[in-house]
């Protein structure tokens, strides 16, 4: 499936193309792994928020209680937790986004659009004020 999403630029809007097939494949992935295993009794829309949130804070364990300027070093060397931990965190979205019957990919894009009239590209663009501030 192709959904359209309206990007903002410079010149106005424009119309481009992503195909969110591939995050519905992922979604069934993650349910099937979750089905064989029957866990889908534990997977409640709390208890899947509450694991997305588990799983971040996991992802930020291991970057806590370092410098800034250590930060590419531990990054090199936590590659693979870091990437496990991340891999966590969208099991979790993918099964949360299921349980909700929420197509993720429209809800991303459409996410896109709306941030995107927010933060408008000549406003925003290297600048870390939030949009009321622009």
């Amino acid at each position: 499936m192709r959904v359209e999403v309206r990007r903002v630029l410079r010149d106005g809007l424009r119309m481009s193309s992503l195909n969110t097939d591939s995050i519905r494949s992922l979604i069934t992935e993650a349910v099937r792994f979750r089905d064989e295993r029957d866990w889908a009794q534990f997977h409640t829309v709390k208890e899947l928020a509450i694991s997305l949130v588990v799983e971040a804070g996991e992802l930020l364990e291991e970057l806590q209680w370092y410098k800034e300027e250590d930060q590419a070093r531990v990054v090199a060397e936590k590659g693979e937790a870091l990437k496990a931990e991340l891999g966590d965190v969208f099991f979790s979205v993918l099964l949360l986004a299921h349980e909700l019957k929420l197509d993720l990919g429209e809800a991303f894009l459409k996410k896109l659009e709306k941030t995107g009239a927010k933060y408008p590209v000549e406003k925003a663009k290297g600048s870390p004020k939030k949009y009321t501030e622009l």
